[in-house]
């Protein structure tokens, strides 16, 4: 007898428990996903000159101003950069020709003829003041003579590096200079 009640106490209270437990509601709630989608960035730009033909080769006349055109692009879509140019002249260039850069670029400090600007969007810079380059009126046709037999050439390069080190502390333009090299 005392196996069945037993039994029959233990039946009771499953009973009781089932339901009672199935009686109780639990508040539950599920969030919509969120999902994160991390695209890359990039830097682009262009360097082109229209003027002087395909291969570039300008006559040197004393006195004469020649039209040199060089211009640097940022692409849209690009992030804000420091904007770089270097001029590489031949090493008696400074003998026959002058030219200035074009307003809004500043020297590279200890770095020469390297000129930068900070650029937060798209467009498009002439890197010489009045796209030109000046033949001194002091050449005369012994120094023409001379530079005959050796080349006198000024080559433009761009180069471009992100302003920000993070998303408050901008690079200075020597250390986004160094960024390039």
């Amino acid at each position: 007898m005392k196996k069945r009640t037993m039994a029959l106490l233990a039946a009771v209270l499953l009973v009781v428990g089932v339901a009672i437990g199935g009686t109780l509601a639990w508040l539950t709630a599920t969030s919509d996903t969120v999902t994160n989608t991390f695209t890359t960035s990039d830097i682009k730009i262009t360097l082109d000159e229209s003027k002087g033909g395909a291969d570039h080769n300008f006559k040197m006349i004393p006195g004469y101003t020649i039209e040199k055109d060089p211009k640097v692009k940022v692409i849209e879509g690009s992030e804000a950069c420091f904007l770089f140019v270097k001029l590489e002249k031949s090493l008696n260039f400074d003998t026959y020709m002058t030219y200035e850069m074009a307003d809004g670029w500043t020297a590279l400090p200890e770095v020469s003829d390297v000129y930068y600007r900070e650029v937060t969007s798209p467009a498009e810079y002439d890197v010489l003041k009045g796209n030109q380059v000046t033949v001194k009126g002091t050449v005369t046709s012994t120094d023409m003579k001379a530079a005959e037999t050796t080349k006198l050439t000024l080559t433009v390069s761009a180069y471009a590096s992100q302003l920000y080190k993070n998303n408050t502390e901008k690079f200075s333009a020597t250390e986004a200079w160094a960024n390039i090299n």
